[in-house]
């Protein structure tokens, strides 16, 4: 549950998080693990971004999968290539997701071949430190096809 007042004569916003057992609400709040949290927190924000971000064209994601088990980064990785592939026809619409995880990013390339409404991205692009001739790190891009993820 969430509370906001900012002023005596403006709204207040209450929520809560519930997930359902046997068709029965429970509240989240002291009942599910930390993976739980996290995608709860990234589902929202998803549905946030899609409700009020319709015309934004970048969501941006940083380590998403982080103590998500199996079920939970392939629940995740199902959801974002149906928001890839119903966003596909907006011209500046990117997905920017920061991880380390390579089995999700083949989960990703499996969920967003699955869609045929829209062509599959010719790559994607793996960010790594290289360190140069005068022993200085420096940042490098390396656009990635996708047939090199197995």
């Amino acid at each position: 549950m969430w509370s906001h007042t900012i002023s005596p004569r403006q709204k207040t916003y209450n929520y809560r998080v519930v997930m359902r057992k046997g068709g029965t609400p429970i509240d989240m709040r002291g009942r599910c693990s930390a993976g739980q949290r996290v995608l709860a927190c990234i589902v929202i924000r998803l549905a946030l971004a899609e409700t009020f971000g319709v015309n934004c064209g970048c969501i941006a994601l940083d380590e998403p999968t982080v103590n998500l088990d199996y079920r939970n980064k392939k629940g995740l990785a199902v959801a974002l290539a149906q928001i890839v592939a119903a966003r596909s026809h907006q011209s500046n619409f990117q997905l920017i997701m920061i991880t380390h995880d390579e089995e999700f990013i083949s989960m990703m390339k499996t969920e967003l071949a699955a869609h045929s409404n829209f062509s599959m991205p010719e790559k994607f692009f793996r960010v790594h430190r290289d360190m140069s001739s005068d022993g200085r790190y420096y940042s490098k891009i390396t656009p990635t096809d996708w047939e090199e993820i197995v």
